[in-house]
């Protein structure tokens, strides 16, 4: 089932850029008193001289509570930070997005992949702003919404009651994989126990080889998640893919295989008959609530699919609603653009302490990077001023054993991000022993961001920690579907504040273009041995893998 791409002509609102606004000259001017070496603010000293520090810098949104207390940061920069934001429009640049106008002005394409998680008793207010003057193209996005939804999650728990199928691969890439990938991992509490699910995305061949060893065509289904059918990776992938099943005696291509796509003529030509489509507004790094979150309901089943969605759902009522100064998703985009550009910190390592976020960073890094790694303004003019940071990191407690070292030593000062679970959801341990692993691991965590802040003096110098690091702490009470939809929703809206502050399109990925288009030419060099007309680098580049 594929569907159609809904159009809109609403033009959104251009907004102030950043750095035309008085507050921009105010935050920098009241920065320079917190130079980058901040020997005029210090944190411990902060929280000395103001006793109610943790609760103005504490908020709670739906699922997730945030302590923000421990970044270098004052009253008066968050003031300023939020006079910055009016002056910016992102209220009315948020409202335009919800209202369905064509906010990603590159692709002339509307952003609305929140309406992928809306329920029906919800979908009539998606927002505060006015939706009148678009609402039969709302009607008809709703109507396709719904309709795909309940199509796939009926196919889903189809799956899930099939005890012939034991594997699922999914074969995608970007968007279409880390998503589900990241999904599938964290809520392993809730998947279904009969089922094996198995993520290729890398040309690599030894990727796929990896992921079918010890697999078999008749129990196996194959996913394949693919926009336009034509993404070379996943496509170089899929072949080789049913290419292994037809060679190991697999037989009936269409019951093994669904396409996740809106090329469902592409993918008949494979040999496919079961598809699933999203609309053109829905982008890669947002897809993960539409079809191309098949294996995630697959994973959980239908009713927690639905809780996923329903607090991600949340998160957008929150966003929607919440004044400013209580906005989560606005004072975190807020506080990354203070620490981007007026304390030029140039990186963000993720700390998540749950070994079922482990693939956190990776998802986070696409969503962050790609959106708002920008050089020009929404208008195509240069920025004078820096965009997303780079985002790394590893799960905790593992990370303190590996870069943890630089975090509190190091020469360079990277704000941190922990993320937590209040309550431990591990199986297959003795209760005794899962609450004793869970006490070290909340200790550890709590450890990490107070060590990161206080520091420690040593006179002798190698055991000095300088202290006054800053961290960010989120804290989900449990790790369940509905906080899991909250979490990644208020990374979507923080990651959309940030830009909207910076005057970018958030939504388009032209960067990801040019290496994909210049690799079929080299492809094809590579098979001919022709060097003609190219850098003398790339030439003998050539020369040697020839």
């Amino acid at each position: 089932m594929m569907e159609a791409g809904t159009t809109t002509t609403t033009i959104a609102p251009a907004g102030v850029r950043c750095d035309r606004t008085a507050a921009w000259a105010q935050l920098q001017a009241h920065a320079a008193s917190c130079a980058p070496q901040f020997s005029a603010f210090d944190t411990r000293s902060a929280f000395v001289s103001d006793p109610q520090r943790f609760a103005h810098f504490s908020l709670q949104a739906p699922h997730v509570f945030a302590d923000l207390s421990k970044n270098r940061i004052d009253r008066t920069a968050d003031a300023l930070l939020l006079q910055l934001a009016e002056q910016c429009s992102v209220q009315a640049q948020r409202d335009a997005m919800f209202a369905g106008a064509a906010i990603n002005g590159s692709e002339n394409r509307a952003v609305m992949h929140f309406l992928l998680r809306k329920t029906a008793a919800s979908h009539e207010a998606p927002a505060q702003a006015a939706i009148k003057d678009i609402a039969p193209e709302w009607t008809l996005a709703w109507a396709q919404t719904l309709e795909t939804r309940r199509a796939m999650l009926a196919f889903a728990e189809c799956i899930r009651a099939d005890t012939r199928i034991t594997d699922i691969v999914n074969i995608g890439i970007g968007g279409s994989d880390l998503g589900p990938q990241m999904v599938v991992q964290a809520l392993q509490a809730f998947a279904h126990r009969g089922k094996r699910f198995h993520f290729v995305s890398n040309v690599d061949g030894a990727a796929l080889a990896g992921a079918l060893v010890g697999l078999r065509p008749e129990s196996t289904l194959f996913l394949i998640a693919s926009k336009t059918f034509t993404t070379s990776e996943t496509m170089a992938n899929a072949h080789s893919a049913r290419h292994w099943f037809e060679a190991a005696g697999g037989v009936d291509i269409a019951a093994h295989f669904v396409a996740l796509t809106t090329n469902e003529a592409a993918a008949h030509a494979f040999g496919i008959a079961t598809t699933f489509g999203f609309n053109d507004w829905v982008g890669g790094r947002y897809s993960l609530w539409s079809a191309i979150g098949l294996p995630i309901a697959i994973a959980i089943g239908a009713a927690h699919f639905t809780d996923f969605l329903a607090g991600a759902e949340a998160i957008d009522q929150h966003f929607c609603e919440a004044p400013l100064a209580s906005n989560l998703p606005v004072r975190l985009g807020l506080l990354d653009v203070w620490n981007r550009n007026f304390l030029g910190f140039s990186s963000r390592s993720i700390a998540p302490y749950s070994q079922a976020l482990a693939r956190w960073p990776a998802f986070l890094q696409q969503l962050e990077m790609e959106s708002n790694g920008k050089q020009v303004d929404k208008n195509g003019d240069a920025l004078s001023f820096d965009t997303a940071p780079v985002i790394w990191g590893e799960a905790g407690t593992n990370g303190q054993h590996a870069y943890f070292q630089m975090l509190h030593q190091g020469t360079t000062v990277t704000p941190v991000e922990f993320v937590a679970i209040k309550q431990p959801a591990i199986g297959g341990l003795p209760q005794a022993d899962a609450d004793h692993h869970h006490r070290l691991l909340l200790a550890n965590v709590v450890a990490q961001a107070q060590a990161l802040m206080q520091g420690r003096s040593d006179a002798g110098g190698h055991k000095n920690f300088s202290g006054n690091r800053p961290s960010s702490f989120l804290l989900l009470e449990a790790l369940t579907p509905a906080s899991l939809g909250a979490l990644i929703a208020l990374h979507e809206h923080r990651v959309f504040v940030s830009g909207a502050v910076w005057g970018i399109n958030s939504f388009d990925q032209w960067g990801v273009e040019l290496g994909k288009v210049l690799a079929q030419d080299v492809a094809k060099r590579l098979d001919e041995g022709n060097t003609d007309w190219l850098d003398a680098s790339t030439a003998g580049l050539l020369a040697r893998l020839g």
